[in-house]
C-alpha cells in the first residue's frame, strides 16, 4: 500500500513565506495572508506550543501508540488546526493527540490549518471542537461548557446554538459539576457512566453520595438499580407504615429499615404485633427487579 506521505508535502512552499521576516503575517489583512490563512501547510512541530485552553487533560498512551502506527503507515490524513502567536510560533487549537503521535514518531513537521485568533477565539474553537471531534469524557464536556459560559459569557441558549446541542442536554451536563469530586473522578476514569451521576445528582448530601457511590461500586449496581436505590431515599425519608398501622414503631426498628431501604433499592415495609415480634414486606416491581433483589440477597451467602 502506498503511503499518503505526498500530502504532507502541500504547503512547503508556503512554509518558506512564513519563514520570511519580511512577510510576517499578524492579521488576515497583511500582504499574502489570503494564501497562508485556512491553507494546509507544513509546519515544523517544534515552531508549535500546546494549548492552554486545551479541554482534555489526560491522554491514553496506549491509544497515543496506534495512532503513531498508523501516522507512520498512512501520514497525518487530517491537518491540525494552530493560530499564529508571533513570528514563526504557533499555538495547537485543536489536534494535539495527532501532534503528540507526530512527536512519539519523531516527525519534524506536521500538516496544519494556520487561523489568526485572539485569546477568546481560540478558547472558543478549541473547546467547541473538541467537544464535537473528541471522545471527551463527560465531565471534560461539562468542564468545556462552564468555561464557554464563564470565559466567553456565553448563555445556555447561545452556547446550544455554537455547539449544536440541546439546551436540556447541556443542562445535564453542567449538572454533574455539583457532584462531589471523587465522584467525578470515578466517572473521568470509567468507574461509574453519566447515567449512575445523573442519578447521584438528586442527592444533595455529599456525604451520602458518596455513600451510594461506594455501594454502585462494590455492588455492581446497574444505572436502573441507583436510580431506584436513590428515589427510596428520597421519599420522605422514604419509608413509611402501612395504612392502619399504629404508630410507635421503636427506633431500633425505624433506623434498621432505612439501612435495608439503601441496601435493596426499595421502600420496606413493616408490620409490629404487640408482643415486639412482626415481618418485613420488600415490595419489587417486576421480574427484572425480584431477580435483582434475589441477587443481592444470594451475595450474602
Amino acid at each position: 500500500m502506498a503511503k499518503a506521505v505526498k500530502k504532507q508535502a502541500l504547503g512547503r512552499g508556503l512554509s518558506a513565506l512564513l519563514k520570511d521576516p519580511e512577510n510576517d503575517i499578524k492579521s488576515a489583512d497583511d500582504k499574502n495572508a489570503d494564501k497562508v490563512v485556512g491553507n494546509i501547510i507544513e509546519l515544523e512541530l517544534d515552531s508549535i506550543e500546546v494549548n492552554p485552553f486545551q479541554p482534555r487533560t489526560s491522554f491514553n498512551e496506549e491509544a497515543l501508540q496506534q495512532l503513531a502506527t498508523s501516522i507512520k503507515e498512512l501520514g497525518v490524513i487530517q491537518p491540525i488546526t494552530v493560530r499564529k502567536l508571533d513570528f514563526n510560533k504557533y499555538q495547537l487549537v485543536s489536534g494535539e493527540r495527532r501532534y503528540r503521535a507526530s512527536k512519539l514518531l519523531g516527525l519534524k513537521t506536521v500538516p496544519a490549518y494556520i487561523r489568526i485568533a485572539n485569546d477568546n477565539e481560540s478558547l472558543t474553537m478549541a473547546l467547541v471542537e473538541n467537544i464535537q471531534r473528541q471522545d471527551l469524557d463527560p465531565i471534560e464536556v461539562a468542564l468545556s461548557y462552564q468555561r464557554l459560559i464563564d470565559e466567553i459569557q456565553l448563555t445556555q441558549e447561545q452556547l446550544s446554538d455554537r455547539v449544536g446541542k440541546k439546551r436540556s442536554t447541556i443542562a445535564n451536563y453542567l449538572r454533574l459539576l455539583k457532584l462531589d469530586p471523587i465522584i467525578q473522578t470515578g466517572m473521568r476514569d470509567g468507574f461509574i457512566s453519566m447515567g449512575h451521576g445523573r442519578a447521584l445528582i438528586n442527592i444533595d448530601d455529599t456525604q451520602v453520595q458518596l455513600e451510594i457511590y461506594e455501594k454502585v461500586l462494590s455492588n455492581g449496581l446497574s444505572v436502573r438499580d441507583t436510580e431506584n436505590l436513590v428515589r427510596a431515599l428520597n421519599s420522605d425519608e422514604k419509608i413509611k407504615t402501612p395504612i392502619g398501622k399504629k404508630s410507635g414503631t421503636p427506633e431500633y426498628i425505624k433506623d434498621g429499615l432505612k439501612d435495608f431501604a439503601e441496601y435493596f433499592g426499595a421502600k420496606i415495609d413493616v408490620k409490629v404485633s404487640s408482643r415486639g415480634s412482626g415481618k418485613l414486606i420488600i415490595p419489587f416491581a417486576s421480574e427484572e427487579d425480584f431477580k435483582r433483589l434475589k441477587k443481592l440477597i444470594s451475595s450474602e451467602n
